[in-house]
């Protein structure tokens, strides 16, 4: 069965850096794409990140451009954001999805499988 599991979310503060990762399973990672999407409170999931199947190809959302670098690790199952000059408004769960395909694509409908998510809460 598919499974994606988020870690290294935390409570840090404004200009300190998160490293998050999302070990998936049950699938074979490197025909997937895979993304990163947030969602605060009183707010609709919205797309952070994303990386093609072989990693040559990244998207990001203009809010995090310059601080969040996404990657993965095809030999180890797992995708990371590293997250620098964090902002009290990148408080946030962050979910990791991935998508039968090796295209980026930035749009939540078009995502297969997600995790739980993490908590990421940055304060000022």
């Amino acid at each position: 069965q598919v499974q994606l599991v988020e870690s290294g979310g935390g409570l840090v503060q404004a200009g300190d850096s998160l490293r998050l990762s999302c070990e998936a399973s049950g699938f074979t990672f490197s025909s997937y794409a895979m993304g990163w999407f947030r969602q605060a409170p009183g707010k609709e999931r919205e797309f952070v990140a994303a990386i093609s199947g072989s990693g040559g190809n990244t998207a990001y959302a203009d809010s995090v451009k310059g601080r969040f670098t996404i990657s993965r690790g095809n030999a180890k199952n797992t995708v990371y954001l590293q997250m620098n000059s964090l902002k009290p408004e990148d408080t946030a769960v962050y979910y990791c999805a991935a998508r039968r395909s090796t295209v980026v694509v930035t749009t939540t409908l078009l995502y297969d499988y997600w995790g739980r998510g993490t908590q990421v809460t940055v304060s000022s």
